[in-house]
């Protein structure tokens, strides 16, 4: 059985430096592992799939969105099993429900024959792998992080988001070299061992819910001598819910979900539409990785002094500038890494830190949950949109110029929220309405 107990097998509070830098460091890896369950690390293995299932572009999308979105609705159920359970055994039971379903991923074309439908395998497959990585394993990470830190969260972030952030850049094209290797199948094979092994043990020894579970304060602040328990306060997932704030913020990092993911998942067609081989399309991920390393670490770091609604502003105007530059990859290199690197280095830094300085820590679990919902739901969508606009137009330049609205809604959300009163004051209660 799965003990939550902070100080098996070692206390955090006899560390020689605050533990939570540690956590920094073991929620780092958490995200990178569950790229697999990342539309950046099925990108990858897109035209595999079309190959091995016989089924078309459309189809694998459309099993895509169905997965991903069924995923997604489950996701506050984890959330809330965060709350109730703690970070260690839900870190567990998401690496291992990762590296069961890259099993199943690799052998797919059978699982699909063996119950008669190529589809239906494939949305199962689908829904696992979102639900397990990018779902349940990058949740736990981050909230678990965020749980660790106040007034420095925004610094933590930032030095998370750094390698966070490179290494979502840089998966498609590193990912690519196993399949080269050893094919498709086997390369999920390895990265199942890898999880098994790694992560499991990673999130077993080291992961930790809160500082206050293991005696110690956020930011490695000093407990004072016969000091009462430090009190955890935050809204509720309801009353969170029934802010503007929560919605504004939840619409612009699904909308970069819902932008990076199609051009992700379609990444390789698109550069072909636009005179590029494989290899170099792959390698327009590598200057927005750069500009998306350069701009976590700088929005990580400044997030402590300034307020979180330039954050927001900015990373939608650096969507619209990144959708329209994807209309045509090749001329808008530059633009495109500018407008999608800046964009993808804030959208860390948003999930990480958003709703933690907006809502308090208490209920994060859960109220993390309802955000990657939203998130998750986003990342289906675009896919599907992009290869219905390739489907019905024979390209991909409809699909592009429809997502051009989504930012601007998300510029007058940003715009017209107001910041809720933190969380425990009392003289102002939690809001109830916009």
């Amino acid at each position: 059985m799965l003990t939550p107990r902070p100080n098996w097998p070692f206390s955090p509070n006899r560390f020689p430096f605050f533990y939570g830098w540690w956590i920094v460091g073991v929620a780092t890896l958490g995200v990178w592992m569950s790229i697999p369950g990342q539309t950046a690390g099925v990108s990858v293995f897109t035209d595999s799939l079309i190959e091995a299932t016989s089924l078309s572009r459309a189809e694998v999308s459309f099993a895509y969105l169905l997965g991903t979105i069924f995923s997604g609705f489950t996701l506050p159920f984890a959330g809330k099993a965060i709350d109730k359970l703690g970070a260690r055994p839900v870190a567990v039971m998401a690496s291992a429900g990762l590296a069961l379903v890259l099993i199943l991923m690799s052998q797919i074309d059978a699982f699909g024959a063996a119950i008669g439908s190529m589809f239906a395998a494939l949305g199962l497959g689908f829904y696992a792998l979102r639900f397990s990585g990018q779902g349940m394993l990058t949740l736990v990470s981050r909230t678990m992080m965020a749980r660790w830190f106040d007034k420095r969260r925004g610094l933590a972030t930032g030095i998370h988001s750094v390698f966070a952030a490179f290494w979502f850049g840089a998966a498609p094209r590193i990912l690519d070299i196993p399949v080269e290797a050893f094919g498709w199948r086997g390369a999920w094979q390895m990265m199942s061992l890898i999880i098994a092994g790694g992560m499991m043990t990673t999130a077993l020894l080291f992961f930790r819910d809160s500082p206050e579970a293991c005696g110690l304060l956020p930011d490695g602040q000093e407990q004072e001598a016969n000091a009462e328990p430090a009190i955890v306060e935050g809204y509720t997932t309801k009353e969170a819910m029934s802010t503007l704030a929560f919605w504004a913020i939840a619409f612009v990092v699904s909308t970069q979900a819902l932008i990076i993911t199609a051009i992700s998942f379609h990444i390789v067609d698109i550069g072909a539409a636009a005179g590029l081989s494989r290899h170099e399309a792959l390698e327009l991920f590598v200057p927005m990785t750069i500009v998306s390393t350069i701009t976590a670490l700088v929005a990580g770091a400044a997030s402590d002094r300034l307020p979180l609604r330039i954050f927001v502003v900015t990373m939608v105007l650096a969507q619209g500038l990144g959708i329209w530059a994807a209309t045509d990859i090749n001329a808008n290199y530059l633009p495109l890494a500018l407008g999608l690197g800046v964009s993808g280095g804030l959208f860390g830094t948003l999930l990480s830190i958003a709703y933690a300085n907006l809502f308090g820590r208490k209920h994060l679990g859960s109220i993390n949950g309802i955000q990657m919902m939203c998130v998750v739901i986003g990342s289906a969508l675009g896919p599907m949109l992009f290869a219905e606009s390739k489907e019905l137009f024979e390209s991909y330049q409809p699909g592009i110029f429809a997502s051009l609205g989504l930012p601007v809604i998300g510029l007058l959300l940003s715009l017209l929220y107001k910041s809720p009163p933190p969380p425990g004051t009392p003289e102002e209660p939690a809001p109830r309405s916009f």
